[in-house]
């Protein structure tokens, strides 16, 4: 199993601005500092292995979209999508790349919930456009098909949901049932949020698990009720997990605004003997060092607690890729 990020800000794309563009390469001369390059190659390489992520790269400001590959794509296997950010329209142009060199035109979407910033994406996923496409999209909602028909009403958008090509189906899930999904099986469960939010577990053919779970809120004093969501994340080789506030962000001025925190991820991952946490959905005005910051303490914060095996933490960015 590979799990690729196409997506992971929460709430609303960003974009790095010009001062931001500037601080980053003004730290990065700082660095240098006495150096020379012979040529590109050797400053590419510099910028990868000598300066810290947040001066040398970006978490980046797409919105929530990620893709699970598992099974053999060569012999049919479908593409696996959780949510359709604004991340989907790099998936979109990529998985058309793939599909020339012979992957399926199938495309099963997994939908933790329908607001914009998970459903934004869709009207510019070039697929839906290619009348080859046989486009599946999951969901514990059962009016998945008006938002995203509303969305491309003639008010919010120039095309019409109705002008796409690709062969388009809603279907339902249930909570506590088992889903055969190409090579992999899926569960889902309920979350905690605002017309509700669901969670979902992939298990490959090996026994492999990752756990998206994004847009559910999980308070400090509250975390003895939660025994169903370590159960739900049991074991997992990843948990992709909402963490979009601090701790003190969550329980002051942004309590009740259904997200979780670093904290409480670790906490459950914790409980459940995951093996990697994925922080995810990230808050639109942290900047690149707050988001590192908040990855070093989180860090930190599992070492300090740990009883168990060690859980790598990760810090999910636009890119980043993971193997299972």
């Amino acid at each position: 199993m590979l799990v690729r990020f196409w997506g992971t800000r929460g709430s609303l794309p960003v974009a790095a601005t010009a001062s931001i563009v500037q601080e980053k390469v003004a730290s990065a001369l700082l660095a240098a500092s006495g150096r020379s390059f012979a040529d590109l190659d050797e400053a590419r390489a510099f910028t990868r292995n000598e300066l810290d992520f947040a001066t040398g790269g970006t978490f980046g400001g797409a919105t929530t979209c990620v893709e699970i590959e598992a099974g053999d794509a060569a012999a049919g296997d479908p593409y696996i999508i959780c949510d359709m950010g604004s991340g989907l329209r790099g998936f979109g142009l990529d998985a058309m790349r793939r599909c020339a060199g012979g992957h399926a035109r199938v495309y099963h979407f997994f939908m933790s919930h329908l607001h914009w910033d998970h459903i934004m994406g869709f009207p510019f996923f070039v697929p839906a456009f290619d009348p080859n496409a046989h486009i599946i999209i999951h969901s514990g909602h059962d009016d998945a098909e008006t938002a995203l028909r509303r969305q491309q009403e003639e008010i919010s958008f120039p095309v019409a949901f109705d002008w796409l090509r690709a062969k388009i189906e809603f279907r339902t899930l249930k909570p506590g049932e088992v889903y055969q999904i190409g090579a992999v099986q899926v569960e889902l469960m309920e979350q905690h949020h605002s017309h509700s939010s669901f969670g979902y577990r992939f298990t490959d053919a090996a026994g492999k698990v990752a756990v998206f779970s994004t847009d559910s809120e999980h308070k400090m004093e509250k975390m003895h009720g939660e025994a169903d969501v370590e159960a739900f994340f049991g074991n997992a080789d990843l948990v992709i997990c909402d963490t979009m506030y601090s701790l003190a962000d969550s329980v002051s001025m942004k309590e009740d605004w259904g997200h979780s925190s670093n904290i409480v991820a670790i906490d459950l991952c914790h409980g459940a003997r995951a093996k990697r946490l994925a922080l995810f959905h990230h808050e639109p005005v942290y900047s690149d060092a707050d988001i590192a910051r908040m990855h070093s303490e989180s860090i930190r914060y599992e070492e300090l607690t740990r009883e168990h095996a060690p859980l790598e933490v990760l810090c999910a960015y636009d890119g980043l890729e993971v193997a299972l």
